[in-house]
């Protein structure tokens, strides 16, 4: 292999190989508004609010080691799945009496779903 092919190969193989971790997949400018509270990394920090990067799937209130989840969201029994996201982004508060969660609630429909959307692909 020539030199002038081994450095551009090199940082090649670099790159595939440092995509393959935590960057997650192009958000939507709805994001906007959670990116505030919340992190979407594999592995990312919590901030005001716990990391969503995996919370599909996972029981309310125990997806982010070492988050203070209120109490009322770790008894209200919801798995975090498309149905659930929804009703949650749209008004937090009635999902969940008590929730500390501040956000007011989303209610374009359209935008919900592509919030979403977003969250089950954070895989």
């Amino acid at each position: 292999m020539s030199k002038r092919l081994i450095a551009p190969a090199l940082a090649a193989m670099f790159l595939i190989a440092g995509s393959a971790h935590a960057a997650p997949p192009p958000a939507p400018a709805s994001w906007a508004r959670c990116a505030i509270c919340h992190d979407n990394t594999k592995g990312g920090p919590n901030k005001i609010g716990p990391n969503l990067y995996g919370v599909v799937g996972k029981k309310a209130g125990t997806h982010a080691a070492n988050f203070r989840y209120s109490d009322g969201l770790k008894k209200s029994g919801l798995t975090w799945n498309a149905a659930t996201l929804d009703k949650w982004i749209e008004n937090p508060r009635a999902l969940v009496p008590g929730t500390m969660m501040s956000f007011p609630g989303l209610k374009d429909p359209a935008k919900r779903a592509e919030l979403v959307g977003y969250l089950t692909s954070l895989k």
